[in-house]
């Protein structure tokens, strides 16, 4: 069997943590932000886990599995 490539985009968009969670960024922060309020953009900063109904699907893609 060949190897499982690494989806190219997922690797782009998820992260492992050091204690192997997996996180990702928040959306909204890319673009038309002049109409958005400081307050509202704030809420965008930092990461966060990846819902629980997801990881496998992530790790599968990210070639943990």
């Amino acid at each position: 069997m060949p190897k499982m490539k690494t989806h190219s985009g997922a690797a782009k968009r998820f992260k492992k943590s050091g204690s192997g969670k997996l996180r990702r960024e928040k959306q909204g922060r890319n673009h038309m932000l002049e109409k958005k309020s400081t307050k509202h953009k704030a809420r965008f900063h930092g990461s966060v886990d990846v819902a629980k109904g997801d990881q496998k699907l992530v790790e599968k893609m990210l070639g943990e599995r």
